[in-house]
């Protein structure tokens, strides 16, 4: 029986949707993870990089994975707030995108927040930029012993799993965190992470490997990559056992299950790459508390777009200073034309919002609207009527800070059946 699973995930897996592979491979038994955790969780060798100079921060090197039978350095920045020696520090690893490196500035934003930091860069690069006279270039300067290049990896599917990108990017990211643990500095029980884009696609796979860490961040990333996503494309290119096998190493669905810490997911409604069919999917998959924040067309983007949403920061505190946390859902759903939420909240939430679409098609054409929803404090519940055509909806929830918390987006709509969800 086992066999016959296997085979018939391999060959639709060009045009089953992952969810139905999944289902096919949860039926065996799931295979451990493809990266030595207990190895990984040794604190690395590091080295100085004096020719990377940068305000605030230090710069170094660490052993990574071996890459073709060679060993590998990493590029990171590292800083801490100045500290009292009995006073330890909660700490962020922070891990970039697509066409980024390790950044200097986002370890200083959190610097400045109270928290130690690690940036690190995860495609073998330096932060050079290779014009240098172009502040918008995002080509990056090779070293000679870093790791497989990003991103994805797609080409190099063939080739032995630990010689493949994603298998290097998570095992840098799970690195940097042992290498957190070991300073003096740090309190090595108080470390999130949090990632951008395909940073954030790194992020889910990290928090179903490595159980350490307190809390999870993803901006933009999850998985289903192969279900609905700009690498779609990609994906029709490669034969269906290649395409399988893909999915089945490096999707986040493969791992998400695993992922039992809190978790904050950040996205847009018309994001390009992850769209909000597969994140449903993906938060829905891991088993622990998730909390949403979905903005009305986020644009998508390193600097501002993917660091600074202060309901990052206010999770982080949450979850690791004892700081008043986000609003949390408690139900959600429709009567007849109208549609409610319940929620409790520490900091008075002083706004609600429906935010809903009239198409369909193509997640990131989409037009949104938002009107104004009926708050009643004194009950926590939040309603608004839907109004004529709505395809898709779901409610924010902003407090006193403004920041905002996010219902799961729904297709229920007047000429169904009523939807309750606890």
């Amino acid at each position: 029986m086992k066999s016959k699973i296997a085979v018939l995930a391999l060959v639709f897996a060009a045009t089953w949707p992952l969810a139905v592979i999944a289902a096919a491979r949860s039926a065996e038994k799931v295979p451990p993870p493809r990266w030595d955790v207990a190895a990984l969780g040794h604190s690395p060798k590091t080295y100085p990089a004096p020719e990377i100079v940068a305000p605030g921060v230090r710069s170094l090197f660490y052993d990574g994975p071996a890459f073709q039978g060679k060993p590998t350095r990493v590029f990171a920045f590292y800083a801490a707030p100045k500290t009292e020696p009995a006073r330890k520090l909660p700490a962020m690893v922070l891990v970039h995108g697509g066409g980024g490196t390790a950044f200097d500035r986002w370890v200083r934003l959190w610097n400045d927040r109270g928290y130690a930091a690690i940036a690190m860069d995860l495609c073998g690069c330096l932060p050079v930029r290779l014009d240098p006279k172009d502040p918008k270039c995002r080509k990056w300067k090779r070293h000679e012993q870093g790791g497989p290049p990003g991103w994805g990896g797609f080409e190099a599917i063939d080739q032995p799993p630990q010689d493949q990108w994603t298998f290097h990017a998570v095992a840098d990211i799970i690195l940097a965190h042992s290498l957190l643990r070991g300073y003096a500095e740090v309190d090595p029980q108080r470390i999130g992470i949090t990632g951008i884009s395909w940073g954030g696609y790194l992020t889910c796979i990290t928090a179903g490997v490595d159980q350490r860490f307190r809390f999870a961040v993803p901006v933009y990333g999850c998985g289903y990559l192969g279900d609905n996503s700009v690498w779609l494309p990609v994906f029709d290119k490669m034969t269906p056992e290649r395409r399988a096998n893909w999915l089945a190493s490096w999707d986040p669905s493969a791992y998400l299950r695993d992922a039992r810490m809190p978790m904050l997911w950040v996205d847009g409604t018309n994001d390009f790459a992850y769209p909000m069919d597969s994140l449903q999917k993906s938060y829905r998959l891991a088993p622990g508390p998730h909390t949403l924040c979905l903005r009305v067309r986020m644009p998508h983007g390193h600097g501002p777009a993917g660091e600074n949403p202060a309901e990052i920061h206010a999770f982080a505190d949450s979850q690791l200073r004892g700081g008043v946390p986000l609003a949390k859902v408690t139900g959600q759903g429709r009567d007849r034309d109208r549609v409610w939420a319940t929620f409790t909240s520490s900091c008075p939430v002083v706004r609600a919002e429906l935010n809903f679409t009239r198409d369909e098609g193509s997640w990131q054409k989409r037009k949104w609207e938002t009107l104004p929803a009926q708050l009643d404090a004194s009950r926590q519940r939040a309603t608004a009527p839907l109004p004529q055509g709505v395809k898709v909806y779901y409610l924010n929830l902003i407090d006193q800070r403004n920041l905002v918390v996010s219902t799961e987006h729904s297709s229920d709509v007047p000429d169904g059946p009523s939807d309750r969800r606890k």
